[in-house]
């Protein structure tokens, strides 16, 4: 674009201070929807996976029945030890979870709770607090609660910071929560109790020992965890998916987004707050276009080309486009900040985010300014004087 247009698109903005304050505003508007649509499907997949991230493992044992990790099908515990007999295992701990009902030791209100039961003998599960506390977890009837759980479930955290001991009931069981450890919420779970494997059967007293409902196998280093899995593959019955770290991660975000309506939902968001955004700039930029008709028309009438209109258009989309992204970035910062101190989800702006919506925003400015230019490559002279 010449650099002798570059004043002429600013001024025309500026000549209609409320339309140019409108067009910011619808800008703003559309890149906050964009944003906060993305935030919420990044959060959604981040948090699902975070106990798949934080377990101990070089290959995973799922029942094949399970969809996702929230409320898995159990398989025998003998798909475990028969791995054993791979080269490159080191050794192997089963996993058992299920949601229980807790109740709230301050309202008595009962809520789901997600309930994870480990080896205590066994360092598996890498995160904050675990290491130092799993020692407890030998004691019959207690349990690790998640600090960063919900607040529905009451103010366990701040308790037993303060050196008390909880007691409440879990499944109808009264269970003494003796520490903390943190994990986070996710569009599935709202809370997290770890405690022992052995606690976990007291629990649910109509589960078998012999049934988990994951398999944790670690590797020793000598061979690659791909070839692990295809000896395991090869080895054990179909009723046992076997999946490495990647491919356990990969599966459940691909629920998510696929076998449920939320990661469409707001991947639909986003196309329609691009959708939003583009109608409004189009209307501005019609409407400038429409109003400085018989300017253009004198600007080719004197010589100078579609071309060179069509750098000044362009020059307003992508004044528009910067004008309009920044306050919405930074309302987005802020609301990022409230939605998850109210929901303890990960949200949070990245560059690579802000920047895929700077460039999507531009796009989407630029394109409405392409449309609006349609009278202007049409324009005869002769007609508008």
């Amino acid at each position: 674009m010449p650099f002798r247009t570059a004043p002429l698109g600013w001024l025309q903005l500026r000549h209609r201070p409320l339309r140019l304050a409108v067009a910011s505003a619808g800008i703003s508007f559309a890149v906050l929807l964009i944003l906060m649509q993305l935030g919420f499907r990044s959060a959604l997949f981040e948090s699902a996976v975070r106990y798949h991230e934080r377990f101990r493992y070089g290959v995973v044992l799922f029942s094949h029945d399970s969809q996702f990790i929230v409320r898995p099908a159990s398989f025998p515990i003998q798909r475990l030890y028969q791995s054993l007999a791979v080269e490159g295992v080191s050794s192997v701990s089963p996993v058992y979870i299920y949601p229980a009902t807790w109740k709230n030791p301050w309202t008595h209100e009962s809520r789901s709770i997600y309930t994870v039961g480990i080896d205590p003998d066994q360092d598996v599960l890498d995160a904050p607090g675990v290491a130092e506390q799993r020692a407890l977890l030998r004691q019959a009837d207690v349990a690790l609660f998640d600090a960063r759980s919900r607040p529905e479930h009451g103010p366990v955290a701040d308790h037993v910071r303060a050196g008390e001991t909880v007691v409440t009931e879990v499944n109808d069981r009264e269970v003494h929560v003796v520490g903390l450890f943190e994990m986070g919420t996710s569009f599935g779970l709202d809370a997290s109790l770890l405690t022992s494997d052995t606690n976990f059967l007291r629990l649910f007293p109509n589960r078998s020992r012999d049934q988990i409902d994951l398999g944790l196998v670690q590797l020793d280093g000598t061979v690659a965890p791909e070839v692990v899995r295809d000896r395991l593959r090869a080895l054990l019955p179909a009723d046992v998916l076997v999946m490495t770290r990647p491919e356990f991660v990969a599966r459940e975000r691909a629920y998510w987004n696929s076998a449920t309506p939320i990661g469409y939902v707001f991947a639909f968001g986003a196309v329609m707050g691009f959708v939003v955004g583009a109608i409004i700039v189009y209307q501005i930029l019609f409407a400038d276009v429409t109003d400085h008709l018989h300017e253009y028309a004198t600007l080719r009438a004197i010589g100078y080309s579609n071309r060179f209109i069509a750098g000044i258009v362009a020059q307003e989309a992508m004044i528009l486009a910067l004008v309009g992204f920044l306050p919405g970035v930074a309302v987005t910062v802020w609301l990022y900040a409230k939605a998850g101190a109210a929901t303890h989800l990960p949200l949070h702006l990245t560059w690579e985010r802000g920047l895929a919506v700077f460039v999507l925003s531009l796009a989407m400015c630029l394109m409405s300014g392409i449309l609006a230019l349609r009278r202007v490559r049409r324009l005869d002279p002769a007609e508008v004087f």
